[in-house]
């Protein structure tokens, strides 16, 4: 069996156990990027219904949000159900702008709350398609599986890394209805999903022709010179976290917190960006933000 022929049997397995679980199709989680387009075109091979969902971070490059649109679209058009889901924090509306002054920090590669704000919430009582694929990170190799459960505790976390009969059984017999995810493509190179997609003839975001990487603007996981060309691309996105940090240190201010002899904004972009430290900002994770 090669390897698209063990996807579409992952998400036919999967997509079974979903209708038999939670009575609702698999929900393909679309970030706009090339793994996500991949499993979409899996998952039309696998002739299993799916709708999908975009988790729109307010951080999206602006050709990403087109890209997505245009893709929403075309999908609408084949009878697939589309939502754009809006982030709420706390019961309201929000923003990486907005989130930056209320966690009293930026985010950063250890502190990624952007991502589990922004990106991670949808998906809530339902059996979720990622495009998580090994090959991306050795962290991803090491804890992420074909199919995964997710309890509201992360050492409840189950991951599974067979394509046998025995998921069948250990899944029917889970009385529990916690998100679960399946990775159709886990175990797919780079080259193997961008030549699936050539022979599919997919239209991918157009920023793969610039960018290695297509996240959001800023993402600290693309590393210094990525979010370098990144803020010369699309200045106005610098000018909006400068603006996040200025409000964030007012909020530290109001709140009596320390503020690691940061003057500016400036001071915490360059802090951000790891340009230099200030004395004091080694111990900045030791607080508890919220």
């Amino acid at each position: 069996m090669d390897k698209l022929d063990a996807a579409v049997k992952r998400l036919q397995t999967a997509s079974e156990m979903s209708l038999y679980l939670y009575q609702k199709p698999l929900l393909l989680t679309y970030s706009g990027g090339k793994d996500s387009d991949a499993c979409i075109e899996v998952a039309k091979i696998a002739g299993i219904p799916f709708d999908v969902v975009h988790s729109h971070t307010t951080a999206d490059a602006p050709e990403t949000v087109r890209h997505v649109r245009a893709k929403f679209r075309a999908l609408e058009l084949e009878g697939i159900h589309c939502e754009i889901a809006y982030p709420v924090y706390k019961g309201r509306r929000t923003s990486m702008w907005d989130l930056i002054p209320q966690k009293l920090m930026p985010p950063t590669r250890l502190v990624r709350y952007c991502c589990e704000i922004l990106k991670e919430t949808s998906g809530a009582d339902r059996w979720i398609i990622t495009g998580v694929r090994w090959a991306e990170s050795t962290r991803r190799k090491a804890n992420r599986g074909i199919y995964e459960t997710n309890g509201s505790k992360t050492t409840n976390k189950v991951v599974l890394n067979n394509d046998n009969d025995d998921l069948r059984r250990v899944t029917e017999t889970c009385a529990s209805k916690n998100k679960r995810t399946v990775n159709p493509i886990i175990d797919w190179t780079d080259g193997e999903a961008w030549d699936f997609l050539r022979e599919r003839n997919v239209a991918c975001n157009p920023l793969y022709c610039e960018f290695g990487r297509v996240g959001c603007v800023g993402c600290p996981m693309a590393g210094k010179s990525g979010r370098e060309r990144a803020f010369l691309r699309w200045p106005r996105y610098k000018r909006l976290y400068l603006a996040a940090f200025g409000r964030m240190l007012e909020e530290r201010e109001k709140r009596g917190s320390y503020t690691y002899g940061w003057q500016d904004a400036m001071d915490v972009y360059r802090w951000w960006m790891e340009y230099d430290v200030l004395p004091g900002q080694v111990n900045l994770l030791e607080e508890d933000y919220g």
